[in-house]
């Protein structure tokens, strides 16, 4: 990411962040010397000025003039970060303090509402294939209690989903991955596997992976499975060749009876139509 990157996630206005470069640059100065040298008119450049203050990357000076000097790059992070941290539990007493009258006018709604749902819409809803279906798998990845399973052609997304493997790898979540088989995979999925592979040997020794001699029917995510029929989550899609990703959906379901079904053609597929040798 580059500093416009930066700039944007500090939530900088274009005014903002060409002063602050300046700035930066320039060390402690005046707001007419600052306004001189950015171009930002000089009717707006101590509003600028002021509001980089609030946000605490710019100390003031007091004097005549006044003088600002910008905090170092590391202590702007710091403050950014800070900024976000009393954002967020500003934002927490908020919620919390609307929560009852929220509760007491919605879910009585929703229920009366639910009431009128058909079973059928009642076992999985949908997201777009992409940002949206990953993030989802990131969720189900870090909610995972006991075991997660994952059927995949390549796991073309784990540079996407690492750092929530690695949360649910710490809390002793028990992993295992289904890949397909070499032998069946194009040509341009066999490096992507054989860099997955390596990353997993290397990066998560504790995960259990095989592979399937025959093309998976779905691929996704499957977290907590219970026999039971009373737990468990799961995040999939069927295979569909001839359908780009960008028109695909996949499917989320807390059905536990759906979970476990899942649940056991996984188990059938690892017990019996999968291989650990990948030549």
């Amino acid at each position: 990411m580059d500093d416009a990157g930066v700039f944007d996630l500090l939530g900088l206005g274009e005014y903002e962040r060409t002063a602050l470069a300046e700035l930066v640059g320039l060390g402690r100065t005046t707001a007419p010397n600052l306004a001189e040298a950015t171009g930002i008119p000089k009717a707006r450049i101590y509003g600028v000025l002021d509001s980089l203050a609030d946000r605490g990357f710019v100390k003031v000076v007091p004097g005549r003039p006044k003088e600002y000097v910008p905090r170092s790059p590391e202590e702007i992070l710091e403050r950014a970060r800070e900024n976000e941290r009393q954002s967020l539990a500003s934002f927490e007493r908020e919620l919390e303090s609307a929560s009852d009258a929220f509760l007491a006018e919605f879910e009585p709604r929703y229920e009366q509402a639910g009431e009128s749902v058909r079973p059928a819409e009642e076992l999985f809803h949908v997201v777009d294939v992409g940002e949206p279906s990953e993030s989802e798998t990131r969720r189900l990845y870090h909610e995972a209690e006991r075991e997660m399973r994952v059927l995949t052609k390549s796991w073309e997304y784990l540079d996407s989903v690492a750092p929530a493997l690695a949360d649910a790898v710490d809390r002793d979540v028990a992993v295992r991955v289904l890949f397909h088989h070499p032998d069946i995979l194009a040509d341009d999925e066999r490096p992507v596997q054989d860099d997955r592979v390596a990353r997993l040997e290397r990066e998560f020794p504790s995960v259990e992976f095989r592979f399937s001699r025959h093309v998976l029917p779905w691929r996704g995510t499957l977290v907590d499975p219970s026999m039971e029929y009373d737990s468990g989550e799961a995040i999939f899609l069927v295979e569909e060749p001839d359908v780009p990703n960008h028109m695909r959906q996949a499917a989320l379901t807390e059905n536990g009876s759906f979970v476990a079904g899942l649940a056991r053609f996984f188990d059938l597929v690892w017990d019996y139509e999968s291989t650990a040798e990948r030549d």
